[in-house]
């Protein structure tokens, strides 16, 4: 692995610090864990202490993306856990995969997102609507971390309704010509390739993998954020590209296609807010043991202590409902549904414990000397993103009705 100490900046290095944090397992959940969940688990949580928590506070503050970690995630294996070893995945079962995003996602959300797009949103769509030749020729890069990927489907004008979408492939012949904008597409600036969903000439949606270098495609970069400031954000436009026949994903047809990519990559975050409240817990109630007002420590406080209880009870649930899923996935039996449940639910918690964890912080908790304030920033994304809570709370009416409040 890389000394990272070389890539960065001296202030970065001057404010380099220890990632003192501690597991929690009120329910002794790990007892339901094999011992390579268990395994994997503190190879990804000692390659974050020791190579990202570190300067994740001052990319944060810089907006910057840390890009050198990237081959590092593909080091360890964060890159389609889940995925045939024989295209370069893991080969692992969907609690590992879960487990890995946890452990990202209790460093950084921009981190996790990272790994998740490229794990969920470009490896496996590559892997399940793609052909074999272009299984073997993208899926090892984008494993090692060779290359980056990213996900083209949210556009301007159609978030929450992607049917909607305008951008279009037309059949030219020996070639497709693509035009049309996405937006809001993390790895956009820095990716290398581009899993773009476009209408065809019979208003089909499909999927078509875009390469940068091709002419008239552009990634500019989406600035002044003040979430997720560590991870890479921009558009994918495209002016009239050429896109050979064989990027079409052939297996790709409908909505279904990028819809079923979505579960795989809500399914991680219902795994990766778990990490973020887990974070937010241990560190406040770390500094409530150690923040001495009225002659005590403020955990001795009734108000410290309920605001602690009920956060570490709202994780324990969320970790009993993520392992459920895992195992549901795991068997084939996991529902777009149910992992719709598990990711609006176990975001909202993370939210609320980040906002809970503050108040427990004072004044502290405004700084990056605790990384409160950069989870609730992250979460206030996250919350959005890959179906926004209230289409969440809509998939499980509709689910539990059988009728439509999208029309």
């Amino acid at each position: 692995m890389s000394n990272i100490t070389e890539t960065l900046t001296p202030t970065i290095q001057k404010r380099a610090k220890q990632d003192p944090f501690q597991y929690h397992d009120y329910y002794q959940i790990d007892d339901l864990l094999t011992d390579e969940h268990k395994l994997i688990r503190e190879s990804v949580r000692s390659w974050i202490k020791k190579e990202v928590s570190p300067i994740i506070e001052e990319y944060a503050q810089q907006a910057k993306f840390p890009r050198h970690l990237v081959k590092q995630m593909g080091e360890i294996g964060a890159f389609g856990s889940n995925l045939p070893a024989e295209y370069g995945g893991g080969g692992l079962d969907d609690i590992s995969y879960g487990i890995i995003m946890q452990e990202l996602e209790r460093c950084d959300s921009g981190i996790r997102s990272t790994a998740s797009v490229q794990s969920s949103l470009v490896m496996y769509p590559i892997y399940k609507f793609g052909s074999e030749e272009q299984r073997r020729k993208y899926l090892p890069k984008l494993a090692t971390g060779e290359w980056l990927g990213s996900f083209g489907l949210t556009e301007p004008n159609h978030g929450s309704n992607p049917k909607g979408m305008t951008t279009r492939i037309k059949d030219e012949g020996d070639h497709y010509l693509l035009n049309g904008a996405k937006m809001w597409i993390s790895n956009a600036p820095f990716a290398d390739l581009a899993v773009v969903w476009a209408k065809d000439d019979e208003d089909i949606i499909r999927g078509v993998i875009v390469e940068r270098g091709m002419e008239g495609f552009t990634t500019p970069e989406t600035h002044g954020k003040w979430s997720l400031r560590a991870s890479a954000t921009g558009e994918l436009v495209f002016d009239n590209v050429k896109v050979p026949k064989e990027n079409l994903l052939p297996k790709s047809k409908g909505l279904r296609s990028p819809l079923t990519c979505l579960s795989s990559a809500r399914y991680g975050i219902a795994w990766g807010a778990i990490g973020a409240a887990m974070d937010c817990y241990d560190s406040a109630l770390r500094y409530s043991l150690e923040r001495i007002q009225f002659g005590k420590p403020i955990g001795g406080f009734q108000l410290t202590q309920k605001k602690l209880a009920e956060m570490i009870t709202e994780i324990t649930k969320a970790q009993l409902l993520a392992w459920r899923l895992g195992t549901l996935k795991n068997q084939g039996k996991a529902t777009p549904a149910q992992i719709s449940m598990a990711k609006r639910n176990n975001v909202e918690i993370a939210l609320k414990i980040a906002r809970e964890a503050r108040q427990i912080h004072g004044g502290m908790g405004i700084t990056d000397e605790y990384p409160i304030m950069r989870h609730m920033m992250n979460l206030e994304s996250v919350v959005t993103y890959e179906g926004t809570h209230d289409i969440h709370l809509l998939i499980t009416g509709m689910d539990v009705t059988g009728l439509n409040a999208f029309k």
